[in-house]
């Protein structure tokens, strides 16, 4: 949908809840078009730039996702991530007149950053739904598809979001204010057993049994609702280091909310439907799991590394890898911007389904 030449927009309503593969019913409701068309203009009426974007975000590993791209000036590429906009402004710059890009994201603040380009067409989606948005602005196949996986900087800054333990705020947490399940109601509904596997599996926390105990013994007489709640149960608990504690409980909790596990397996599989042969994957991941479920995927073609074989037993293998090993930024990048320091960057080269 283009107006005045500029770049289009697309927004849907569509719950993170429902990206999963088992099956469940999609939808997805252009009904808040005229927001973005009038509302948010008039209320951000400063064109974006790339200072504007850098003190949103500052893209990790921005040249070596560009060259894993290996980009087509006339190619069609996504940017599932768009956030502050760097890793996009990075593609457009190789891009000539005629290329394109589509950028996704499910956070609408990250609109307010898009270049005035018309070569790039913006989703507010969660990017587990890549395939019908693509399909919807009359994409079918891409060149190349990028995704980072970590959440902006200015998503922990900003304190009502209560990403952070850093401020005080009600533990909202959601990447997309649109979504019913906060932070506060996953810590008031979930029983002591549920909270320990969240607490275990996505934020290695040591001693997640006796602290999903302590938050189930705590709302008992009072809810856990802010972030100074939270610390409050937490603090007699802590083990080492105060700060890393709490920033594993809070990722666990992130995690959870938004059903980053189940988006990123969705969207893994999506892209054999929407790769070109020849196409590009490139991944930035800053966690174990994910890290792990996307090595799998580029391995087998699936998260759980469980190679598929034909009648005759070949294995299928849909992506060549073009790095056997993950890479990670420089030690100059690690100084200069704290967040690269645990991110892994895989590349994968979709070849259709080959058996070896």
């Amino acid at each position: 949908m283009r107006t005045g030449g500029e770049m289009q927009i697309c927004v849907s309503s569509t719950n993170a809840k429902d990206f999963n593969t088992s099956g469940n019913k999609r939808h997805c409701r252009l009904v808040v078009f005229f927001f973005f068309t009038f509302a948010l203009p008039m209320q951000h009426n400063k064109k974006s730039t790339p200072s504007d974007s850098a003190a949103y975000h500052i893209p990790v590993m921005l040249q070596e996702c560009l060259d894993g791209l290996d980009i087509r000036p006339e190619g069609v590429y996504v940017d599932v991530t768009f956030g502050g906009g760097g890793h996009s402004r990075g593609i457009l710059s190789r891009l000539s007149k005629s290329g394109r890009l589509i950028a996704f994201d499910q956070d609408a603040d990250a609109a307010r950053n898009l270049p005035d380009d018309p070569r790039i067409t913006f989703v507010h989606a969660n990017f587990a739904e890549i395939k019908p948005f693509l399909r919807l602005h009359g994409v079918k196949e891409v060149d190349g598809i990028l995704a980072d996986l970590g959440v902006s900087s200015h998503q922990l800054d900003t304190a009502e979001r209560g990403f952070s333990y850093r401020f005080e705020a009600d533990l909202d947490m959601r990447m997309n204010i649109a979504e019913e399940n906060t932070a506060a109601q996953i810590l008031n509904g979930y029983s002591a057993a549920r909270l320990q596997d969240v607490f275990s599996r996505y934020g290695e926390v040591r001693n997640s049994k006796t602290l999903a105990e302590a938050i189930v013994q705590q709302r008992g007489s009072r809810p856990i609702r802010t972030t100074s709640d939270l610390k409050a149960v937490m603090r007699p608990l802590i083990r080492g280091d105060e700060h890393r504690y709490l920033a594993q409980v809070f990722q666990a909790l992130r995690m959870e909310v938004n059903k980053e596990m189940e988006v990123l397996e969705a969207f893994l599989c999506s892209c054999k439907d929407v790769l070109k042969p020849e196409g590009r994957i490139v991944v930035l991941t800053f966690h174990s799991l994910e890290d792990r479920a996307v090595k799998n995927f580029f391995k087998t073609g699936n998260c759980a590394g469980e190679p598929v074989r034909d009648f005759y037993g070949n294995i299928d293998r849909p992506f060549e890898l073009m790095n056997k090993k993950a890479i990670e930024a420089s030690a100059e990048e690690k100084r200069q911007n704290s967040r690269s320091q645990s991110a892994k960057l895989r590349i994968a080269k979709f070849v259709g389904h080959k058996f070896d």
